[in-house]
């Protein structure tokens, strides 16, 4: 019996070594905390810094409380008081991503110019704290209030890798993150290839730029034919609503089953013609 306990013990304490010689993966980032993110980072994106998530949902889902209340109220057909209402309330997200896909866009057609003035910057001797608080007077004017944060910020603290650390939380931006880890690693590591590497990426920024502009230009008809095929629908579903009795049909089963079901196949088909058609969004791997 104290043979076998012995063992017992000696193989739990192996079991414990062999374990601790391995580190625990991170835990995956749950989707709810995906969604989040992704959705703060649209804000700023959009010009909404103020906006915090939480407020555009609840804003959102108040505005859906009121329409589906108003047309409750005048038509008496709670299904389709309840579509519209679901529309209502999905409108605010969908015109901050929408906004923050416009100015995005402009943005990108910006970067090369700020990189070039930042190149400049150091070829005439500044130092790089210095060079980016100089883009809040020679910079776009677009990016000049994130630069005159990060300049106020050094001022400050005299802490570069903080101040750029808050510079890319208020930009929120995929080439914003790549210039700002470029300079953090110049910083850190030093050399004389600073300035080729800021022109490297001032000519990749408007190749890229350039590109992306004709093809999004291209495949624009696609996306607007999308939105205004699953938006036909639903207007003359309002049209009707305006005429008292003409949605009656609508509050039995069968007219419930007839509003599910073109709903699902109007959300289906729009991200489908979305994703073929919309060009895809470079990612925050830098974050």
């Amino acid at each position: 019996m104290t043979g076998l306990v012995v063992g017992l013990l000696l193989g739990a304490g192996l079991f414990c070594i062999w374990w601790s010689c391995w580190t625990r993966p991170p835990a995956p980032e749950r989707a709810h905390a995906r969604r989040r993110t992704r959705l703060a980072d649209e804000l700023v994106q959009a010009g909404l810094d103020g906006v915090r998530p939480a407020a555009l949902v609840l804003g959102s889902t108040a505005a859906g409380a009121v329409v589906l209340a108003g047309f409750w109220a005048t038509t008496r057909v709670l299904p389709v008081a309840a579509c519209f209402a679901l529309m209502t309330a999905r409108a605010p997200v969908g015109l901050v991503r929408a906004r923050a896909r416009r100015r995005r866009a402009v943005l990108r057609e910006l970067w090369p110019d700020a990189v070039d003035n930042l190149a400049s910057g150091v070829r005439a001797g500044l130092a790089l704290p210095e060079a980016l608080g100089q883009l809040q007077v020679r910079g776009p004017e677009e990016l000049r209030p994130a630069f005159a944060a990060f300049a106020e910020d050094y001022r400050a603290t005299g802490h570069f890798q903080t101040c750029l650390d808050r510079l890319k939380e208020r930009l929120s931006d995929p080439v914003a993150d790549r210039l700002v880890e470029s300079l953090r690693i110049a910083r850190d590591v030093g050399g004389s290839d600073l300035g080729r590497l800021l022109r490297t990426l001032s000519t990749f920024l408007r190749d890229d730029a350039r590109t992306r502009a004709e093809l999004e230009t291209r495949q624009g008809w696609t996306v607007n034919a999308a939105r205004l095929a699953v938006a036909a629908p639903w207007l003359v579903l309002a049209m009707m609503s305006s005429r008292a009795g003409s949605l009656a049909a609508y509050s039995r089963p069968a007219g419930v089953a007839v509003l599910v079901g073109g709903g699902v196949v109007c959300l289906v088909a729009y991200r489908v013609m979305v994703r073929i058609g919309r060009l895809p969004e470079d990612p925050r791997v830098l974050r």
